[in-house]
């Protein structure tokens, strides 16, 4: 007799492919090497495989339609034709070219505003994660048309081999609050009326095609929205149900607790309902206790957003009697969210210490535990008897593991007081001090810290980890890119110059493999971007730093220049937002953990003579919780954090910080208590936008809004740079005001990168001329 299961559902997976397939397919396309066709061909090979790698796992309940060749709220947009006028779609189906140039702009194309080319689309992250979307644009006049029968497609390709799927759409409001406008004050929640037909006949079409089931994602009623916002969701909600009455609605919440919102989710007229019990356990109790009798309840029990194998007996004795309340027919179980954001499996991981190895799970690995707890909690646990044994053993070895705990560690968090938390004199009296001794010019130009990493710097490393390349070449090729790199600043005119980080393979891993507390994986990559993939470190024990890890880099640097050349460092905040981290203690006593090896490493800088310390805290306003009500606990451990990291230094010592992607109005207070002499954000996209809170809150240091924007191949004009430098001198005093890309150059290539900076230096020198 076969063994029963209660439903297992995913709501969707990783689209790159075990080995990052997806990227070498967009890349190869991108660079002519292969056709449209063959890219394409690609994805439907990725689709199939991801089908077939779920179902034998055990999933029950499969999506469709979560696949992208870039990021699937770009598809949503294409799919309602929210297309800005720049990108010259004239309606009718949408090319490949357009798609692209929106994710990623274009030299050439005629519909540009500013300069040759076209500008892509703004990009932020996807809620507190670490993944990227491509923001939508929308203006009052705003037309709603069916542009793109994607999920159709999909879905009709996986019937074509077998698998009955569930459709994912992004839900009309999620998408409608993801987006923006030129116009500040316009709301796009008001164009909701115009663009639920849309979803209407998308809806429709899947159900004449034999959907039963379709997932609306609607993650933004985890978070503190208005009356109107609510109001919004109850509109769309009943006019689907009115339009497309056969087709049952899975409306997924997710990345936290609906709390204040619970009660106009529960009374939408939806079959089911999705929730996250890894981030909220506590909602369920609640939810079981209101909901429609008729209701399905699909628990999120498993993280999908971290890779730690679950205690299953545990979940066990936690779900079973709330399973019994709803009934077996009512429940679905599932990850939390989306399994996009952890890698596909571990048994690909031959090298990963086997010890740690049992302690993890990933996407594969978390479809089989949901597989296990579905048969247990049907009644045939006996069945599984032997995997839910395995499952605790796991979690007992790795709570009681030597490897996670340390006493130096311990006594050094216990004897952080306010002492390293503080700057020896205040920011005004030590810009005095800073402009003395550094002498530099209005406007001085940077660059945030790395430079391209060409195939050359690629292939030595690759040759250097197989043994190919003996460490001393090694060293005398990266001191060779280092050489040129600085030479190379200097000829342009840069002011302030950095290194180029060519011994880096990932600011965040670079640190990690040389601080204990820290894994790595081979093939543990998750989608950031596009074809931008990164191996997030995983982090399992307590911190700390045996030697120092920067120093040799910048003293060589340093000595092939008389200009300042900045040490780079990635602050704690973004270590710990960019790993996956542990789950057995708060994150804030591992950010401090890692605090105090950073600052162990800044006092080795500085007494090596470096006079401008760069700390990247990319990761810091993305690490803020979804409701606003837990925003100060955060920030005060967070920008606690980088103080301790950044305060013991002279006067005279410039430290820098480099954020990407953040809104900063609301938290312009923690920037500021961040005591930073200097902070440098992305801006260019936002056409200085971002800069509005620097202005308004009268922020006292010294500020590098991007001029470049680095995840675009364009080339901008120095025109085009003057431009925005014009509007950033509207919001900051020139005083503040430094130059410098978006953010790092390792992603572009040296024929887009040295034009670019050369019109960089070319707008500043034509502005100081003028001032």
């Amino acid at each position: 007799m076969s063994i029963l299961s209660l439903p297992v559902a995913t709501l969707g997976t990783s689209r790159i492919g075990p080995r990052r397939e997806l990227k070498f397919a967009l890349e190869s396309y991108w660079a002519g090497n292969s056709s449209e066709a063959e890219l394409l061909e690609a994805g439907s090979g990725l689709r199939a495989a991801n089908w077939a790698r779920q179902k034998s796992r055990g999933a029950t309940v499969i999506p469709s339609n979560d696949f992208s060749l870039y990021d699937h709220v770009l598809d949503t947009s294409l799919m309602v034709g929210a297309i800005p006028d720049v990108y010259g779609w004239n309606e009718g189906p949408v090319s490949l070219k357009t798609y692209f140039t929106m994710a990623r702009g274009a030299q050439d194309g005629g519909h540009a505003q500013h300069g040759p080319g076209v500008a892509a689309q703004e990009m932020t992250k996807w809620f507190d994660t670490n993944y990227h979307y491509m923001v939508p644009e929308f203006h009052q006049d705003q037309i709603f048309t069916y542009a793109s029968r994607k999920p159709i497609e999909e879905y009709e390709e996986a019937r074509s081999l077998g698998y009955q799927t569930r459709p994912v759409l992004v839900g009309p409001v999620t998408f409608l609050k993801l987006g923006k406008s030129v116009n500040p004050a316009f709301n796009p929640l008001s164009l909701l009326d115009r663009l639920l037909p849309v979803y209407v006949d998308v809806l429709r079409e899947l159900a004449s095609r034999g959907a039963e089931w379709v997932q609306l994602d609607e993650p933004c009623l985890v978070m503190d929205v208005d009356e109107a916002s609510r109001a919004a969701v109850r509109r769309a909600y009943a006019h689907f149900a009115k339009a497309v009455p056969a087709l049952k609605i899975m409306l997924a919440t997710y990345f936290g607790a609906v709390g204040d919102n619970l009660e106009t989710v529960l009374a939408l007229p939806v079959a089911g309902l999705h929730v996250d019990l890894v981030r909220a356990p506590d909602q369920l109790d609640a939810i079981v206790a209101r909901a429609r009798r008729d209701l399905v309840v699909s628990l999120g029990v498993v993280d999908g957003r971290n890779v730690w194998r679950s205690n299953l007996p545990a979940l066990l004795d936690q779900l079973a009697p709330m399973v019994k309340k709803l009934g077996r027919d009512r429940v679905q179980i599932a990850p939390s969210c989306s399994l996009l954001h952890v890698p596909t499996d571990i048994e690909l991981e031959i090298d990963l210490d086997p010890n740690l190895k049992t302690w993890l799970a990933f996407s594969v690995q978390k479809i089989k535990e949901l597989s296990i707890l579905g048969k247990a909690l049907a009644g045939y646990a006996a069945d599984v008897a032997d995997e839910l044994t395995l499952s605790e053993d796991a979690s007992v070895t790795r709570e009681t593991s030597p490897k996670i705990h340390s006493a130096n560690v311990a006594g050094r968090m216990a004897a952080i007081d306010d002492s390293m938390r503080r700057r020896r004199s205040a920011f005004t009296q030590r810009a005095d001090v800073q402009r003395v001794a550094f002498a530099l010019p209005m406007f001085p130009t940077t660059t945030i810290g790395s430079f391209p990493q060409t195939a050359d710097v690629r292939n030595a490393r690759a040759a250097h980890a197989r043994g190919a390349l003996n460490d001393t070449q090694y060293e005398q090729l990266l001191k060779a890119e280092t050489a040129h790199t600085v030479h190379w600043q200097e000829d342009i005119g840069l002011d302030v110059l950095v290194h180029g980080e060519f011994e880096r393979n990932d600011m965040v891993q670079y640190f990690g493999e040389q601080l204990l507390g820290f894994a790595f994986t081979k093939h543990g990559w998750v989608q950031s971007y596009g074809s931008r993939c990164v191996r997030p470190p995983i982090l399992f024990g307590d911190v700390s730093r045996p030697k120092p890890m920067t120093v040799k880099w910048w003293r060589h640097a340093q000595s092939l220049t008389k200009k300042p050349v900045k040490a780079m460092l990635t602050g704690p905040v973004t270590i710990l937002n960019w790993s996956f981290v542990r789950d057995d203690i708060p994150r804030s006593e591992t950010c401090r953990q890692i605090a105090l090896a950073i600052r162990d490493e800044v006092i080795d800088l500085e007494a090596a003579g470096a006079t401008m310390i760069q700390i990247d805290e990319a990761a810091l306003r993305e690490g803020l919780p979804l409701r606003k009500s837990q925003w100060k606990d955060y920030l005060d451990w967070a920008v606690d954090s980088f103080r301790v990291c950044s305060s013991a230094v002279a006067d005279g010592t410039q430290i820098h910080t480099h954020m990407c992607y953040s809104e900063f109005n609301e938290i312009i207070d923690a920037i500021a208590a961040m005591d930073a002499d200097v902070i440098s954000i992305e801006a260019s996209r936002s056409k200085m936008e971002l800069l509005d809170a620097f202005k308004s809150y009268k922020y006292p240091s010294e500020i590098g809004p991007g001029v470049y924007d680095i995840h675009s191949p364009r080339i901008p004009a120095a025109a085009e740079i003057k431009q925005l430098i014009v509007l950033a001198r509207q919001r900051v005093s020139d005083r503040q005001l430094w130059i410098n890309p978006d953010c790092g150059l390792k992603t572009r290539r040296w024929e887009e990168v040295r034009p670019a900076l050369v019109n960089m230096v070319a707008a500043a020198r034509e502005l100081r001329a003028e001032a």
